[in-house]
């Protein structure tokens, strides 16, 4: 019968391996696996052979599951006792690309970088460093011989929506089956606040193309006459949807939208989410609303559309006067429960159709949206061991990003998926000066270790 779980020997445990945890989590930020980068291939090689030397090195067994395509993911098995519960932890080792010469960051992003208790780089928050200290709370646990069997499942397509995940799990579900999955790849409202999210939006992605010629010309020239590729597309884009308000103009396309609940919203208000740290947190001046529970409506709520970038004439420095051939339009749309990314695909080719009939639309990487548990054993089990670690009742709200694995996870291996993020808004994901830091790193593996007994001791 294993000792349960002491909170200071836990954290004594934390601080007894942190040197390994920092030089570990140097690594693999200093392996820069852009999954969305095909320059990057042998990164992502490099990234899958650190995988497994550090799951073997932890005294698991791992394995290597590949489809015909695109990249692979490792599996880890700690335990095979068929009368003991099994939980599996989900991550994604892929990253976002980075540059210091584009992006306004303050070190190089793939280059680990450590001020006081704070980590820089690409991955340390999103979703390396997290990532880490589950694995860290898993040795803690078993190290305490706590009566369980851990999973881990490491993703690297997870930044390119998943592409051959539900193909490769479904494939190898024999293996992988679990009682529940638990994924530490989430936000929290604040500091002051542990958060479990109760759900995740979509994504719809997708580029609009026009070409009107084969090469500059000259404005003065053809000015008047020829079309102007990024001018219609600017146009395009406000018919799609009102760029102030954020409303967008598709027909049929907010029909499947079930607004929250008042419960939902009462969890909300009471999540002590403020705009002034929203703001600070991710760099904004200005907001389409000041309205606390309008903007988290907007950013967990309800679906949205979006620019990401425009693609076409002369970037160089000053004015050249031609009108341009060609030009792209990066977008996507974010989801929410019950939407069809097939159907509102459908929707926004019509539309794009009967605005602008020369405009290509291409899809790429989609996700439907998704919503976990919230009531029964395992939530309450997470609950228990977050307040354990942080000394913070948890509250449950939804999650403005995309996991693409999510979806499947409860397709294929037909199983429970809960959320027990660390990371923190001033963490940066997808942006300039991403970081993470000992406080959540070490919080963490105190909470995993914690949820592994939970998970024990839950009745059969």
């Amino acid at each position: 019968m294993a000792t349960p779980l002491k909170r200071d020997s836990l954290f004594a445990f934390a601080t007894e391996h942190r040197q390994e945890y920092e030089g570990l989590l140097r690594r693999f930020v200093e392996t820069p696996t852009v999954s969305v980068d095909p320059a990057h291939a042998h990164d992502i090689t490099k990234g899958v052979a650190l995988t497994v030397e550090t799951i073997e090195s932890f005294g698991g067994k791992a394995d290597v599951y590949r489809a015909d395509k695109g990249n692979p993911l490792v599996h880890a098995v700690f335990g095979t006792d068929n009368n003991l519960p099994t939980v599996t932890v989900y991550n994604h080792i892929d990253v976002q690309p980075a540059s210091k010469e584009t992006e306004p960051w303050d070190s190089e992003p793939f280059v680990f970088t450590q001020k006081g208790d704070t980590y820089f780089g690409r991955g340390t928050t999103d979703d390396k460093g997290p990532a880490l200290s589950a694995l860290f709370g898993a040795r803690a646990a078993l190290a305490a011989n706590v009566p369980v069997n851990i999973r881990f499942l490491w993703e690297f397509e997870e930044e390119i929506g998943s592409p051959n995940f539900e193909k490769i799990i479904s494939s190898a579900e024999p293996d992988l089956r679990t009682g529940s999955v638990v994924v530490s790849d989430t936000v929290w409202v604040s500091r002051n606040r542990p958060a479990s999210s109760a759900g995740l939006r979509g994504l719809m992605g997708f580029i609009l193309t026009l070409e009107t010629g084969t090469v500059d010309t000259h404005s003065g020239e053809t000015g008047g006459a020829s079309r102007n590729p990024i001018a219609e597309l600017m146009q395009l884009v406000c018919d799609l949807y009102d760029v102030r308000t954020g409303k967008v103009k598709i027909k049929g396309f907010y029909d499947d939208v079930i607004p929250p609940s008042k419960k939902e919203l009462n969890d909300w208000m009471n999540s002590g989410f403020t705009v002034k740290a929203f703001k600070k947190a991710h760099h904004l001046k200005k907001m389409r609303s000041e309205d606390p529970l309008e903007v988290m409506k907007r950013i967990w709520g309800m679906p949205t559309l979006e620019v990401h970038g425009v693609v076409g004439g002369y970037q160089g420095p000053g004015l050249k006067s031609i009108v341009p051939p060609r030009a792209e339009v990066k977008a996507s749309c974010r989801l929410v429960p019950t939407q069809d990314p097939r159907r509102l695909q459908r929707l926004l080719t019509a539309a794009v159709k009967e605005r602008n009939p020369d405009v290509k639309i291409r899809f790429e990487s989609g996700a439907p949206a998704f919503r976990t548990v919230l009531e029964g054993p395992l939530p309450e089990a997470l609950k228990r061991a977050v307040k354990f670690a942080f000394r913070k009742e948890p509250v449950f709200v939804r999650d403005g990003g995309t996991i693409g694995a999510m979806t499947s996870i409860e397709k294929v291996l037909k199983c429970p998926v809960l959320f027990l993020g660390l990371s923190l808004p001033e963490h940066g994901y997808h942006a300039p000066n991403e970081n993470f830091d000992w406080q959540q790193a070490s919080g963490g593996m105190v909470a995993f270790a914690k949820y592994f007994e939970e998970i024990a001791n839950l009745p059969k």
